[in-house]
């Protein structure tokens, strides 16, 4: 499977494509972008997580470019070039549901993190065993005051219906078995990454995407082409062009390899 030449960025995915369980990054997967970014490929990260979640990912790997926050927030060596903040009255009604059931929030904003409640056992398993982040503080009373570009929710799955019956404008996307991206219906990652193709000025078919959750279905149907790790999410894998091999088995570099680009 050979990559035309006119491959010119290739978008990575953070967790269970760049970081794996433990929250390392494999030593071929670093190696592989090292060798991307000196060919003169554009390399950018496209993740769920806040700005300030993936900071330390994008310094290990020299990346000055990411879609973060699901495709609600982009920008290109420091500069932002998409911004698109869930309305705040918007953030209100959710929060209004979820404190009737006593349902756990998350607040993601550029650099804001909170949480609706003091170290809440299921935020605290997503953020220090999954995210490998420290638990976010209690929100302060009232409304956030700051954008929220996404909120994570956490409530049993036969609850997630009332949710989205109450939100048709939101959509729900599970990220974790705990927890759910709230995102406004029809943003996506794609979107993020569209706008940031844009600014470049390359074509989608010039773009390369790697993922492994359902969050990165759209951004893989997108692309020219789009690569699902080995241990992606059974749902995510259709829209793949191609399956690389799993992220402790050196996915990435198999995945660039096999695609022609290194």
């Amino acid at each position: 499977m050979n990559a035309p030449t006119s491959y010119k960025i290739v978008f990575f995915d953070i967790d269970g494509t760049l970081l794996n369980k433990a929250g390392r990054i494999p030593d071929s997967a670093r190696e592989a972008i090292r060798k991307l970014q000196a060919s003169g490929i554009h390399v950018a990260l496209a993740t769920g997580r806040a700005p300030s979640h993936m900071a330390s990912v994008a310094k290990e790997l020299n990346i000055d470019s990411f879609v973060c926050l699901t495709g609600s927030y982009a920008v290109f060596r420091g500069s932002v070039i998409h911004d698109r903040p869930l309305s705040p009255s918007t953030v209100e009604q959710v929060m209004s549901l979820a404190s009737e059931n006593d349902d756990a929030l998350v607040y993601l904003g550029r650099e804001e993190v909170f949480g609706s409640h003091e170290a809440h056992p299921h935020v605290k398993e997503t953020f220090a065993n999954w995210l490998h982040q420290e638990v976010p503080e209690r929100l302060p009373p009232g409304p956030p005051q700051f954008p929220v570009y996404q909120l994570l929710l956490y409530c049993p799955e036969d609850r997630v219906p009332l949710y989205e019956e109450r939100f048709p404008e939101l959509s729900l996307i599970r990220w974790h078995p705990l927890s759910l991206d709230i995102i406004p219906r029809g943003a996506s990652k794609a979107a993020g990454v569209k706008a940031l193709l844009a600014h470049l000025g390359i074509a989608a078919e010039e773009a390369v995407a790697f993922g492994d959750a359902l969050n990165d279905r759209e951004m893989l149907s997108y692309v020219g082409m789009g690569v699902a790790m080995g241990n992606a999410h059974e749902g995510l894998k259709p829209y793949a062009r191609f399956i690389t091999r799993h992220i402790d088995d050196d996915g990435i570099l198999h995945g660039l390899r096999r695609i022609g680009l290194l």
